[in-house]
């Protein structure tokens, strides 16, 4: 088992990593910037996003989604700087699930449609990008 230095080291480092492990380090790097922008602009990605204005109950909830898709970036880059190759196999069942996950929630009119087309465009197309080299990688 690797010590804790070890593994920082692996992280900074990122060496001898696999081109399906720097798609989803390249995926994690977007998604922590999409959820620190929420997190330090909240009014900003309304905005963007053309979603109604938020009260400041909501505000405070969308910056928690934000700090929440953060931490999952977070773990796609240090998987991916790390060439977890389980993690990127996992994340080839996770994403392509996201957009039938959004359609069911913009169906029920939890979300609205241009959030749900965002997150649905940008996680299936990562999870092309990813599925399509590692199988170049793998074959």
């Amino acid at each position: 088992m690797p010590t804790f230095a070890e593994m920082f080291r692996r992280l900074i480092s990122a060496e001898d990593r696999s081109r399906a492990a720097k798609t989803v380090e390249v995926f994690g790097w977007l998604i922590l910037a999409e959820g620190t922008s929420v997190v330090l602009f909240p009014t900003l990605a309304v905005w963007l996003l053309h979603l109604p204005p938020l009260v400041e109950q909501a505000e405070n909830y969308f910056r928690l989604v934000g700090l929440l898709v953060s931490g999952l970036g977070m773990l796609y880059v240090a998987s991916g700087r790390l060439n977890a190759e389980e993690f990127v196999f996992a994340s080839l069942l996770d994403r392509p699930l996201v957009p039938i996950a959004m359609a069911i929630l913009w169906y029920l009119d939890i979300i609205p449609g241009p959030l749900a087309l965002i997150f649905s465009v940008q996680d299936f197309g990562s999870f092309l990008w990813t599925l399509f080299t590692w199988r170049r990688e793998n074959s």
